[in-house]
Protein backbone atom coordinates (compact mmCIF):
# COMPACT_ATOMS: atom_id res chain seq x y z
CA UNK A 1 0.00 0.00 0.00
CA UNK A 2 1.54 3.34 -1.04
CA UNK A 3 1.31 6.52 0.97
CA UNK A 4 -1.49 8.03 -1.11
CA UNK A 5 -3.63 4.97 -0.40
CA UNK A 6 -2.71 5.05 3.31
CA UNK A 7 -3.62 8.70 3.64
CA UNK A 8 -6.84 8.23 1.66
CA UNK A 9 -7.98 5.51 4.09
CA UNK A 10 -6.94 7.75 6.98
CA UNK A 11 -9.11 10.62 5.68
CA UNK A 12 -12.01 8.24 5.02
CA UNK A 13 -11.98 7.03 8.64
CA UNK A 14 -11.26 10.48 10.11
CA UNK A 15 -14.45 11.99 8.71
CA UNK A 16 -16.51 8.80 8.94
CA UNK A 17 -16.18 9.06 12.73
CA UNK A 18 -17.52 12.61 12.77
CA UNK A 19 -20.15 12.05 10.09
CA UNK A 20 -21.61 8.99 11.80
CA UNK A 21 -23.01 11.02 14.70
CA UNK A 22 -23.14 14.71 13.83
CA UNK A 23 -25.83 14.50 11.14
CA UNK A 24 -28.54 12.85 13.24
CA UNK A 25 -27.57 13.16 16.91
CA UNK A 26 -29.79 16.25 17.21
CA UNK A 27 -32.87 14.14 16.52
CA UNK A 28 -31.89 11.65 19.24
CA UNK A 29 -31.23 14.41 21.78
CA UNK A 30 -34.53 16.07 20.90
CA UNK A 31 -36.31 12.72 21.35
CA UNK A 32 -34.93 12.14 24.84
CA UNK A 33 -36.06 15.61 25.92
CA UNK A 34 -33.05 17.92 25.56
CA UNK A 35 -33.88 21.60 25.03
CA UNK A 36 -32.59 23.38 21.93
CA UNK A 37 -29.93 25.21 23.94
CA UNK A 38 -28.77 21.91 25.45
CA UNK A 39 -28.52 20.25 22.03
CA UNK A 40 -26.55 23.24 20.79
CA UNK A 41 -24.22 22.98 23.79
CA UNK A 42 -23.51 19.31 23.02
CA UNK A 43 -22.62 20.21 19.43
CA UNK A 44 -20.64 23.19 20.68
CA UNK A 45 -18.17 20.88 22.40
CA UNK A 46 -16.53 20.20 19.05
CA UNK A 47 -15.99 23.88 18.35
CA UNK A 48 -14.60 24.47 21.85
CA UNK A 49 -12.16 21.69 21.08
CA UNK A 50 -11.26 23.36 17.78
CA UNK A 51 -10.46 26.59 19.61
CA UNK A 52 -7.91 24.98 21.91
CA UNK A 53 -6.76 22.17 19.57
CA UNK A 54 -3.77 24.03 18.04
CA UNK A 55 -2.38 24.56 21.53
CA UNK A 56 -2.59 20.85 22.41
CA UNK A 57 -1.90 18.53 19.49
CA UNK A 58 0.44 20.87 17.64
CA UNK A 59 2.78 21.38 20.57
CA UNK A 60 2.79 17.66 21.48
CA UNK A 61 3.76 16.44 18.02
CA UNK A 62 6.25 19.30 17.53
CA UNK A 63 8.21 18.49 20.66
CA UNK A 64 7.22 15.23 22.35
CA UNK A 65 5.63 12.54 20.18
CA UNK A 66 5.56 11.14 16.66
CA UNK A 67 2.44 12.26 14.80
CA UNK A 68 1.16 8.80 13.91
CA UNK A 69 1.46 7.69 17.55
CA UNK A 70 -0.46 10.72 18.79
CA UNK A 71 -3.20 10.09 16.21
CA UNK A 72 -3.48 6.45 17.21
CA UNK A 73 -3.64 7.17 20.94
CA UNK A 74 -6.08 10.07 20.49
CA UNK A 75 -8.52 8.00 18.44
CA UNK A 76 -8.33 4.96 20.73
CA UNK A 77 -8.99 7.20 23.74
CA UNK A 78 -11.73 8.88 21.71
CA UNK A 79 -13.43 5.52 21.21
CA UNK A 80 -13.68 5.10 24.98
CA UNK A 81 -15.02 8.61 25.53
CA UNK A 82 -17.54 8.29 22.68
CA UNK A 83 -18.87 5.11 24.27
CA UNK A 84 -19.14 6.85 27.64
CA UNK A 85 -21.00 9.73 25.96
CA UNK A 86 -23.38 7.28 24.27
CA UNK A 87 -24.42 5.82 27.62
CA UNK A 88 -25.54 9.14 29.13
CA UNK A 89 -29.15 10.27 29.32
CA UNK A 90 -28.84 13.58 31.20
CA UNK A 91 -27.37 16.79 29.84
CA UNK A 92 -24.57 17.54 32.31
CA UNK A 93 -22.92 14.13 32.16
CA UNK A 94 -23.30 13.88 28.38
CA UNK A 95 -21.79 17.34 27.90
CA UNK A 96 -18.83 16.46 30.13
CA UNK A 97 -17.98 13.24 28.30
CA UNK A 98 -18.55 14.82 24.87
CA UNK A 99 -16.26 17.73 25.73
CA UNK A 100 -13.51 15.36 26.88
CA UNK A 101 -13.91 13.41 23.64
CA UNK A 102 -13.70 16.54 21.51
CA UNK A 103 -10.44 17.57 23.19
CA UNK A 104 -8.96 14.35 21.78
CA UNK A 105 -10.65 14.46 18.36
CA UNK A 106 -10.25 18.15 17.47
CA UNK A 107 -6.42 18.14 17.26
CA UNK A 108 -6.55 15.22 14.82
CA UNK A 109 -8.35 17.36 12.24
CA UNK A 110 -5.20 19.43 11.72
CA UNK A 111 -2.73 16.59 12.26
CA UNK A 112 -4.25 14.36 9.56
CA UNK A 113 -3.55 17.25 7.20
CA UNK A 114 -0.04 17.93 8.48
CA UNK A 115 1.08 14.31 8.25
CA UNK A 116 0.08 14.33 4.58
CA UNK A 117 2.07 17.49 3.88
CA UNK A 118 5.11 16.00 5.63
CA UNK A 119 5.22 12.95 3.36
CA UNK A 120 3.63 13.78 0.00
CA UNK A 121 6.14 14.65 -2.71
CA UNK A 122 3.70 16.89 -4.61
CA UNK A 123 1.27 17.98 -1.91
CA UNK A 124 -0.17 20.88 -3.92
CA UNK A 125 -1.74 18.50 -6.42
CA UNK A 126 -2.06 15.29 -4.35
CA UNK A 127 -3.65 16.59 -1.15
CA UNK A 128 -6.97 17.62 -2.69
CA UNK A 129 -7.54 14.15 -4.08
CA UNK A 130 -6.70 12.59 -0.71
CA UNK A 131 -8.90 15.01 1.27
CA UNK A 132 -11.80 14.11 -1.03
CA UNK A 133 -11.87 10.69 0.64
CA UNK A 134 -12.90 12.40 3.85
CA UNK A 135 -16.10 13.57 2.18
CA UNK A 136 -16.59 10.11 0.69
CA UNK A 137 -16.21 8.65 4.18
CA UNK A 138 -18.86 11.04 5.47
CA UNK A 139 -21.22 9.91 2.69
CA UNK A 140 -20.49 6.20 3.09
CA UNK A 141 -21.02 6.18 6.85
CA UNK A 142 -24.40 7.82 6.39
CA UNK A 143 -25.53 4.85 4.35
CA UNK A 144 -23.91 2.40 6.79
CA UNK A 145 -25.89 3.92 9.66
CA UNK A 146 -29.05 3.80 7.56
CA UNK A 147 -28.45 0.11 6.83
CA UNK A 148 -27.88 -0.56 10.53
CA UNK A 149 -31.04 1.24 11.57
CA UNK A 150 -33.21 -0.16 8.78
CA UNK A 151 -32.24 -3.76 9.52
CA UNK A 152 -31.87 -3.73 13.29
CA UNK A 153 -33.91 -0.65 14.37
CA UNK A 154 -31.02 0.51 16.53
CA UNK A 155 -32.52 4.02 16.72
CA UNK A 156 -35.09 2.54 19.12
CA UNK A 157 -32.42 1.30 21.53
CA UNK A 158 -33.28 2.59 24.99
CA UNK A 159 -29.80 2.12 26.46
CA UNK A 160 -28.18 5.08 24.73
CA UNK A 161 -27.23 6.50 21.35
CA UNK A 162 -26.62 3.98 18.58
CA UNK A 163 -24.90 6.73 16.57
CA UNK A 164 -22.27 7.40 19.22
CA UNK A 165 -21.61 3.67 19.71
CA UNK A 166 -21.13 3.33 15.94
CA UNK A 167 -18.75 6.31 16.03
CA UNK A 168 -16.83 4.70 18.91
CA UNK A 169 -16.26 1.56 16.84
CA UNK A 170 -15.08 3.66 13.88
CA UNK A 171 -12.75 5.61 16.19
CA UNK A 172 -11.21 2.39 17.50
CA UNK A 173 -10.58 1.18 13.93
CA UNK A 174 -9.03 4.54 13.06
CA UNK A 175 -6.82 4.44 16.15
CA UNK A 176 -5.39 1.05 15.25
CA UNK A 177 -4.91 2.05 11.61
CA UNK A 178 -2.95 5.18 12.56
CA UNK A 179 -0.13 3.09 13.98
CA UNK A 180 0.53 1.84 10.42
CA UNK A 181 0.99 5.37 9.05
CA UNK A 182 4.49 6.59 8.07
CA UNK A 183 6.77 7.37 11.00
CA UNK A 184 6.65 11.13 11.53
CA UNK A 185 9.13 12.40 14.11
CA UNK A 186 8.72 15.74 15.91
CA UNK A 187 10.29 18.82 14.37
CA UNK A 188 11.48 21.45 16.81
CA UNK A 189 9.24 24.43 16.23
CA UNK A 190 10.56 27.94 16.74
CA UNK A 191 7.17 29.35 15.89
CA UNK A 192 5.24 31.10 18.62
CA UNK A 193 2.26 28.96 19.74
CA UNK A 194 0.21 32.12 19.19
CA UNK A 195 1.68 32.56 15.73
CA UNK A 196 -1.69 33.16 14.11
CA UNK A 197 -1.74 36.57 15.83
CA UNK A 198 0.98 37.66 13.40
CA UNK A 199 -1.55 37.35 10.60
CA UNK A 200 -3.81 39.95 12.20
CA UNK A 201 -1.98 42.57 10.15
CA UNK A 202 -3.99 41.31 7.17
CA UNK A 203 -7.08 42.79 8.78
CA UNK A 204 -5.70 46.26 8.04
CA UNK A 205 -6.63 45.51 4.44
CA UNK A 206 -10.26 46.67 4.06
CA UNK A 207 -11.13 43.87 1.64
CA UNK A 208 -9.62 41.20 3.88
CA UNK A 209 -11.49 42.60 6.89
CA UNK A 210 -14.80 42.40 5.01
CA UNK A 211 -13.93 38.88 3.87
CA UNK A 212 -13.17 37.76 7.44
CA UNK A 213 -16.37 39.37 8.74
CA UNK A 214 -18.39 37.54 6.08
CA UNK A 215 -16.65 34.25 6.90
CA UNK A 216 -17.42 34.64 10.59
CA UNK A 217 -21.10 35.56 10.12
CA UNK A 218 -21.78 32.84 7.56
CA UNK A 219 -20.13 30.23 9.78
CA UNK A 220 -22.34 31.14 12.75
CA UNK A 221 -25.44 30.63 10.60
CA UNK A 222 -24.32 27.20 9.33
CA UNK A 223 -25.29 25.69 12.67
CA UNK A 224 -28.94 26.27 11.75
CA UNK A 225 -28.33 23.49 9.22
CA UNK A 226 -26.01 21.13 11.08
CA UNK A 227 -27.82 20.93 14.42
CA UNK A 228 -31.63 20.91 13.85
CA UNK A 229 -31.99 19.51 10.32
CA UNK A 230 -32.48 15.92 11.54
CA UNK A 231 -35.53 16.69 13.76
CA UNK A 232 -36.75 19.11 11.08
CA UNK A 233 -36.70 16.36 8.45
CA UNK A 234 -38.57 14.07 10.83
CA UNK A 235 -41.23 16.74 11.36
CA UNK A 236 -41.48 16.99 7.57
CA UNK A 237 -42.25 13.27 7.36
CA UNK A 238 -38.84 11.60 6.93
CA UNK A 239 -38.22 8.35 8.81
CA UNK A 240 -35.57 8.53 11.51
CA UNK A 241 -33.73 5.51 10.13
CA UNK A 242 -33.19 7.34 6.83
CA UNK A 243 -32.01 10.70 8.20
CA UNK A 244 -28.27 10.07 7.81
CA UNK A 245 -28.71 8.77 4.26
CA UNK A 246 -30.89 11.74 3.29
CA UNK A 247 -28.31 14.20 4.56
CA UNK A 248 -25.58 12.62 2.42
CA UNK A 249 -27.28 14.38 -0.51
CA UNK A 250 -25.40 17.48 0.67
CA UNK A 251 -22.01 15.75 0.63
CA UNK A 252 -22.65 14.11 -2.75
CA UNK A 253 -23.39 17.58 -4.14
CA UNK A 254 -20.20 18.87 -2.49
CA UNK A 255 -18.09 16.25 -4.27
CA UNK A 256 -19.75 17.05 -7.61
CA UNK A 257 -19.20 20.79 -7.24
CA UNK A 258 -15.57 20.35 -6.18
CA UNK A 259 -14.85 18.03 -9.09
CA UNK A 260 -16.69 19.76 -11.92
CA UNK A 261 -17.75 23.34 -11.13
CA UNK A 262 -15.43 25.14 -8.70
CA UNK A 263 -12.41 25.37 -11.04
CA UNK A 264 -14.61 26.67 -13.85
CA UNK A 265 -16.28 29.28 -11.64
CA UNK A 266 -13.02 30.68 -10.27
CA UNK A 267 -11.51 30.86 -13.75
CA UNK A 268 -14.55 32.40 -15.46
CA UNK A 269 -16.14 34.49 -12.68
CA UNK A 270 -13.25 35.15 -10.33
CA UNK A 271 -12.82 34.72 -6.58
CA UNK A 272 -15.20 37.57 -5.59
CA UNK A 273 -18.26 36.38 -7.54
CA UNK A 274 -17.57 32.73 -6.71
CA UNK A 275 -17.56 33.48 -2.96
CA UNK A 276 -20.68 35.65 -3.29
CA UNK A 277 -22.54 32.76 -4.96
CA UNK A 278 -21.36 30.52 -2.13
CA UNK A 279 -22.75 32.86 0.52
CA UNK A 280 -26.10 33.15 -1.30
CA UNK A 281 -26.45 29.36 -1.52
CA UNK A 282 -27.08 29.19 2.24
CA UNK A 283 -30.08 31.58 2.49
CA UNK A 284 -31.63 30.12 -0.66
CA UNK A 285 -31.56 26.73 1.05
CA UNK A 286 -33.07 28.15 4.24
CA UNK A 287 -35.85 29.82 2.26
CA UNK A 288 -36.56 26.49 0.55
CA UNK A 289 -36.70 24.86 3.99
CA UNK A 290 -39.80 26.98 4.60
CA UNK A 291 -41.66 25.22 1.79
CA UNK A 292 -43.86 22.51 3.38
CA UNK A 293 -42.70 19.75 1.05
CA UNK A 294 -40.23 16.99 1.92
CA UNK A 295 -39.04 16.52 -1.72
CA UNK A 296 -38.32 20.24 -1.99
CA UNK A 297 -36.40 20.21 1.30
CA UNK A 298 -34.32 17.18 0.31
CA UNK A 299 -33.58 18.70 -3.10
CA UNK A 300 -32.44 21.94 -1.44
CA UNK A 301 -29.72 20.00 0.40
CA UNK A 302 -27.73 20.03 -2.86
CA UNK A 303 -27.08 23.73 -2.28
CA UNK A 304 -24.67 22.67 0.46
CA UNK A 305 -22.22 21.75 -2.28
CA UNK A 306 -22.26 25.27 -3.69
CA UNK A 307 -22.17 26.92 -0.28
CA UNK A 308 -19.26 24.87 1.02
CA UNK A 309 -17.14 24.66 -2.13
CA UNK A 310 -17.79 28.10 -3.59
CA UNK A 311 -17.28 29.95 -0.32
CA UNK A 312 -15.23 27.93 2.16
CA UNK A 313 -12.82 26.19 -0.21
CA UNK A 314 -12.40 29.41 -2.21
CA UNK A 315 -11.81 31.23 1.09
CA UNK A 316 -8.81 29.02 1.82
CA UNK A 317 -7.42 29.79 -1.64
CA UNK A 318 -7.97 33.53 -1.11
CA UNK A 319 -6.18 33.53 2.25
CA UNK A 320 -3.27 31.63 0.68
CA UNK A 321 -3.05 34.28 -2.05
CA UNK A 322 -3.12 37.25 0.34
CA UNK A 323 -0.66 35.92 2.91
CA UNK A 324 3.09 36.14 2.39
CA UNK A 325 5.28 33.04 2.50
CA UNK A 326 6.31 33.59 6.12
CA UNK A 327 2.74 33.93 7.39
CA UNK A 328 0.60 31.62 5.27
CA UNK A 329 0.23 29.00 7.98
CA UNK A 330 -0.60 31.72 10.49
CA UNK A 331 -3.21 33.22 8.17
CA UNK A 332 -4.89 29.84 7.64
CA UNK A 333 -4.82 29.29 11.41
CA UNK A 334 -6.53 32.65 11.92
CA UNK A 335 -9.25 31.73 9.42
CA UNK A 336 -9.77 28.38 11.16
CA UNK A 337 -9.82 29.98 14.61
CA UNK A 338 -12.47 32.57 13.72
CA UNK A 339 -14.66 30.19 11.69
CA UNK A 340 -14.31 26.53 12.70
CA UNK A 341 -13.60 27.54 16.29
CA UNK A 342 -15.18 30.78 17.51
CA UNK A 343 -17.73 31.16 14.69
CA UNK A 344 -19.08 27.65 15.02
CA UNK A 345 -19.18 27.80 18.81
CA UNK A 346 -21.08 31.08 18.98
CA UNK A 347 -23.28 29.80 16.16
CA UNK A 348 -24.30 26.77 18.19
CA UNK A 349 -25.31 28.96 21.13
CA UNK A 350 -27.24 31.32 18.85
CA UNK A 351 -28.96 28.40 17.12
CA UNK A 352 -30.01 26.92 20.45
CA UNK A 353 -31.42 30.26 21.62
CA UNK A 354 -33.46 30.77 18.43
CA UNK A 355 -34.63 27.14 18.55
CA UNK A 356 -36.04 27.61 22.04
CA UNK A 357 -37.52 30.99 21.07
CA UNK A 358 -39.68 29.77 18.18
CA UNK A 359 -41.60 26.97 19.86
CA UNK A 360 -45.30 26.52 20.52
CA UNK A 361 -46.61 26.03 24.08
CA UNK A 362 -46.74 22.30 23.24
CA UNK A 363 -43.00 22.29 22.48
CA UNK A 364 -43.19 22.03 18.68
CA UNK A 365 -40.77 24.14 16.65
CA UNK A 366 -42.18 26.80 14.31
CA UNK A 367 -39.73 25.94 11.58
CA UNK A 368 -40.45 28.73 9.09
CA UNK A 369 -39.71 31.39 11.72
CA UNK A 370 -36.65 29.46 12.87
CA UNK A 371 -35.09 29.28 9.38
CA UNK A 372 -36.07 32.85 8.51
CA UNK A 373 -33.42 34.14 10.94
CA UNK A 374 -30.33 32.64 9.21
CA UNK A 375 -31.91 33.20 5.79
CA UNK A 376 -32.17 36.96 6.36
CA UNK A 377 -28.77 37.28 8.05
CA UNK A 378 -26.96 35.39 5.29
CA UNK A 379 -28.77 37.37 2.57
CA UNK A 380 -27.75 40.69 4.12
CA UNK A 381 -24.18 39.41 4.51
CA UNK A 382 -24.07 38.30 0.88
CA UNK A 383 -24.98 41.76 -0.39
CA UNK A 384 -22.58 43.50 2.01
CA UNK A 385 -19.84 41.22 0.70
CA UNK A 386 -20.79 41.75 -2.93
CA UNK A 387 -20.95 45.55 -2.72
CA UNK A 388 -17.99 46.25 -0.42
CA UNK A 389 -15.52 43.46 -1.17
CA UNK A 390 -13.60 44.57 -4.28
CA UNK A 391 -10.54 42.32 -4.27
CA UNK A 392 -10.42 39.70 -7.03
CA UNK A 393 -6.87 38.36 -7.08
CA UNK A 394 -5.93 36.00 -9.87
CA UNK A 395 -5.40 32.34 -9.00
CA UNK A 396 -2.57 30.25 -10.36
CA UNK A 397 -2.92 26.81 -11.90
CA UNK A 398 -1.08 25.31 -8.91
CA UNK A 399 -3.61 26.82 -6.50
CA UNK A 400 -6.51 25.50 -8.54
CA UNK A 401 -4.98 22.03 -8.70
CA UNK A 402 -4.57 22.02 -4.91
CA UNK A 403 -8.36 22.06 -4.41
Amino acid sequence: MNRQQQFSIMMFLQYAIWGSWTTALGAYLNKIGFAGSEIAAIYGCMWLGCIVAPFIGGQIVDRLMETQLFLGIAHLAGAVFLYMTAMQQDFSSMWTWMFIYCLFYAPTLALTNSICFRHLTNAEEEFGKIRMWGTIGWIAVGWMVTFMRSNWQTESWAGGSDLLVFAAVASAIMGLFCFSLPKTKPIDSKQNPLAFLEALSLLKDRNFLIFMLASFVVTTELQFYYIPTAPFLMDMGAEEAWITAIKTVAQIAEVAVLLFLLHVSIKKLGVRITMAIGILAWPIRYFLFMVPSLPVVISSLTLHGFGYAFFFVTSQIYVNMKAKDDMRASAQAMLTFFTLGVGNYLGTLFTGYIWDTFKTPAGDTIWWKFFLVPALLCTVMAFIFLFFFKDDSNTSEVELKSI
